[in-house]
């Protein structure tokens, strides 16, 4: 499945909604929780996410902590409350809009199928 041209206009919603859904993450934990969730159909690269988190931090959706782990500075995100409240908003869109297609993308049980016209 290649689902990179539908992906990019739900990235912010997905990390918005893994967000709300815990307390923190850092980058790549919201990449491997985006693949587990989709059985690996769904990858994030970090040149998609990264600037989806800048962007939310500087919307003001997001507030990122660092802490050392393994001698090493991790980067940590959490929603504001704010954030808090968009993700809310942005994931019952996004659901309404997967009903609306899946009632656009349904067949019509009116329609009985016809020739298929390929080309101009």
């Amino acid at each position: 499945m290649n689902s990179k041209e539908y992906i990019q206009g739900t990235i912010k919603t997905i990390v918005l909604k893994l967000l709300s859904d815990k307390d923190r993450m850092y980058g790549y934990e919201i990449t491997k929780r985006v693949a587990e969730l989709s059985g690996g159909q769904i990858k994030l690269t970090y040149g998609a996410l990264y600037p989806v988190l800048y962007k939310l931090e500087n919307d003001g959706l997001l507030v990122p902590t660092s802490e050392i782990v393994e001698n090493r500075a991790r980067k940590y995100y959490s929603l504001t409350p704010k954030g808090k409240e968009v993700a809310k908003e942005k994931v019952s869109e996004l659901q309404k809009f997967t009903e609306i297609l899946k009632i656009i993308l349904m067949p019509d049980p009116d329609t009985k199928p016809g020739p298929m016209i390929w080309g101009n």
